[in-house]
Parts: structure tokens; C-alpha cells; sequence
């Protein structure tokens, strides 16, 4: 089915919307929440409270592309279980790869920074700069929480090049978030 025709059935307030949209995205979703929680019910759970979110959200949102939609509020979702699992001691081992830019942030900005409109702004002009297979593993990588192996697989690469391509766009992020935006 359609996402146009799933949205408007959300805002009739059909419950077949969640099912439709329950067949369309749920491994999709799993696929994410798992990739950042490293725990199947964990991730079944998040995806029934998007689902719930989305219930929720629509209307009065009216989103115009019901994918992009749907994983972020899924991520977003998942990573405040996240936070839940890892406070006061509750962590269980994950790996959440934002470390990974911790060495090229210039001063000022913090992980607090990262959260922020702002910031998201700020990459969405970045990833516009980027080259399309560079886009497609820097979100897979970095939005989706997709291991490395995964990404070199699914896109024909060796995992080697991944990386190599995962540093020099960091290393291209640096560059535009501190202002030297040429080498893109």
C-alpha cells in the first residue's frame, strides 16, 4: 500500500493504518531499534511504541515522506530506551558508534550539542554536499547504527573501504562544522 494512502487513513483514525503500516516497515524498524539496543524484544517493544507514536502524531503531523517519518521516530524512540537501559547502572554492553566522532568535534560541542535542532540542521546541509553512495554509508553507519560489515556487504564494498570512507567523511565533517567547508 501506498504511504498517502496509509497517512490518510490515519487521519481518519483507522486502525488499519497501524497494521499497513505494521507490514511496510516493521523489519525496517526492528532492523534499527536492534542495531542500537543489540536486543530483539527490546527492539520489538520500541517498534510498538512507534507505532503508538505514530497513532498519536497523525494527525495533526501530516508527514510528506512516511518512511524517513517512521525511522525517526523509531530511533528516537529506541534511543531513549537507550538511555533508560544504560543509567544507574542498568547498562547492558551496547556500542552506540557517536564515539567514533568524539576525536574530530571541534571545541564547543559537546554530545549535548549533538541533540540539538541546531546540529541537525547543520548535518542535513552537510549530507546535501555529499556524494550519494558517501550519504547512503555515512546515515547507514551513523543514523542506523548498521555495523560496518553489514554496510560492505549490502553495498559490495570491502569492509575496508567502509572505513576509509566513514574517516574521510568525518574528517569532511570536521572540516564543515568548524567552517572550512572545501575538500567536499
Amino acid at each position: 500500500m501506498e504511504d498517502e494512502k496509509i497517512v490518510g487513513m490515519f487521519f481518519e483514525r483507522d486502525e488499519q493504518a497501524l497494521c499497513e503500516t505494521e507490514k511496510k516497515y516493521r523489519g525496517l524498524c526492528l532492523g534499527i531499534a536492534k542495531n542500537i539496543l543489540n536486543s530483539l524484544s527490546d527492539a520489538e517493544e520500541c517498534f510498538s511504541d512507534t507505532l503508538m507514536a505514530l497513532w498519536n502524531a497523525i494527525p495533526p503531523e501530516r508527514p510528506s515522506d512516511l518512511k524517513a517519518y517512521v525511522c525517526r521516530v523509531e530511533r528516537n524512540i529506541a534511543m531513549t530506551r537507550l538511555d533508560y537501559l544504560t543509567a544507574q547502572k542498568r547498562a547492558r554492553q551496547c556500542e552506540v558508534p557517536i564515539g567514533e566522532f568524539e576525536e574530530i568535534l571541534p571545541d564547543g560541542f559537546t554530545e549535548e550539542a549533538l541533540r540539538r535542532v541546531e546540529f541537525e540542521a547543520t548535518l542535513n546541509g552537510f549530507l546535501e554536499k555529499l556524494a550519494p553512495e558517501q550519504r547512503k554509508v555515512f546515515l547507514r553507519r551513523y543514523f542506523f547504527f548498521d555495523p560496518v560489515a553489514e554496510i560492505a556487504e549490502d553495498m559490495k564494498m570491502s569492509e575496508s573501504k567502509v572505513k576509509s570512507m566513514l574517516f574521510r567523511t568525518r574528517k569532511k565533517l570536521r572540516s564543515y562544522l568548524t567552517g572550512k567547508e572545501h575538500g567536499l
